[in-house]
């Protein structure tokens, strides 16, 4: 029998792979002569380029400046001449020094920096997948990574940041990089908010980056500043990309992929199952194996473990999920395409054992679908 493990991460526990890994690890100790072929997913935020490491690009790692400015050591992922970059691993909240936020002053510069680094490697289509960003700077630091100039009435560069750039007066867009013109970028994102207004960057995601009130109010009128100078620049695309569907993603840095780097916007997960060719592997599949640390409603919205549900009943093989707690009833379990649910709540009560030592916790579920696809054969 042959059995597909896609899974995301259990967010907080185990990243994919381990996910991926322990799976396999309870399955085998069943039944040592299955087949298995272990996909690590995500839906374009966190864990995209394991996901792409494990569908077989190689690493690189580059140094670039992290969203304070100081410099971190940032990885990408390449396979041929198609890089995927995870904008949070150079300008996410979770590389941010020790911890502190910095909403008005963060920059996604380090992103830019790695698209560079991906075209000097001979990308030449890029997947950038977004969130968890640190900014709300619109994408200026992406603009400025790849060559962009922002300066004030003076001739004089801005400071990095989304409150910077109250000072705007003319964006230099001659020193871009010439390799953008024929690189193809995908923006993976399920965020559908435009860059401005009351479902604007600043005002939605704002807060969680450390902006006050206050703060939201002047960052959302400084960003409209901003798409009204770079449209002197491009034109009519800068106001258009600005109430476009995922221009608030990532503090704005959707903003700058769609306006300047006529990127194409796709569903995130629908991009990860692209590039780790899942709909290929699953030929002659007995089993997919999908799941992600908490399957609720929010995963019915499109998430991981529903485009791994919808590639597998195109290829006409059933699926379960596997989980660390689910909150669906089974009338939506079974409209979602999902044959089971398999959550380690359902094997320890203790909902901290399920974060601490999810590993083993995992391993066990793996045991029981094996038994389970067993009992099914005989």
């Amino acid at each position: 029998m042959r059995i597909v493990i896609a899974p995301d991460k259990f967010k907080g526990s185990l990243s994919a792979p381990e996910v991926v890994a322990h799976l396999e690890t309870g399955l085998r100790a069943v039944d040592g002569s299955l087949d298995i072929v272990g996909i690590p997913v995500a839906d374009g935020g966190e864990g995209t380029l394991d996901a792409a490491i494990g569908s077989g690009f190689s690493r690189r790692t580059v140094r670039v400046a992290g969203p304070t400015g100081q410099p971190l050591n940032a990885d990408f992922a390449l396979r041929d001449d198609e890089a995927v970059i995870e904008m949070a691993l150079a300008s996410g909240l979770a590389v941010l020094p020790g911890g502190v936020k910095d909403g008005r002053g963060a920059t996604s510069l380090g992103t830019g920096q790695l698209i560079r680094a991906a075209l000097d490697a001979g990308a030449r289509t890029i997947v950038l997948g977004v969130g968890g960003s640190a900014n709300t700077d619109g994408g200026a630091g992406v603009i400025k990574g790849l060559g962009g100039r922002f300066l004030d009435a003076s001739g004089a560069e801005l400071p990095d940041g989304g409150a910077a750039l109250a000072a705007l007066d003319h964006i230099d867009l001659s020193g871009l990089d010439v390799r953008l013109e024929r690189t193809r970028f995908i923006l993976a994102s399920d965020v559908d908010n435009p860059l401005l207004g009351s479902q604007g960057a600043p005002a939605v995601f704002g807060p969680q980056k450390g902006l006050s009130p206050e703060d939201v109010t002047e960052l959302d009128a400084t960003l409209a500043h901003f798409v009204e100078v770079l449209g002197r620049e491009i034109g009519l695309q800068a106001s258009t990309a600005a109430a476009a569907p995922g221009a608030g993603a990532a503090g704005g840095v959707g903003y700058a992929a769609l306006a300047v780097l006529n990127a194409e916007r796709r569903r995130g997960v629908d991009v990860v199952l692209d590039f780790t060719g899942l709909s290929e592997k699953l030929d002659g599949a007995t089993l997919v194996i999908t799941g992600e640390g908490s399957l609720d409603e929010q995963s019915l919205g499109g998430k991981t473990p529903m485009g791994v549900a919808d590639a597998a009943r195109a290829a006409g093989v059933p699926v379960v999920a596997v989980c660390g707690r689910t909150t669906l009833t089974d009338a939506q379990i079974s409209t979602s395409g999902i044959q089971a649910v398999y959550s380690l709540t359902s094997i320890e009560e203790d909902v901290e054992k399920c974060i601490t030592q999810a590993g083993p916790l995992v391993e066990k579920l793996g045991g029981i679908i094996a038994n389970s696809l067993i009992k099914q054969s005989n």
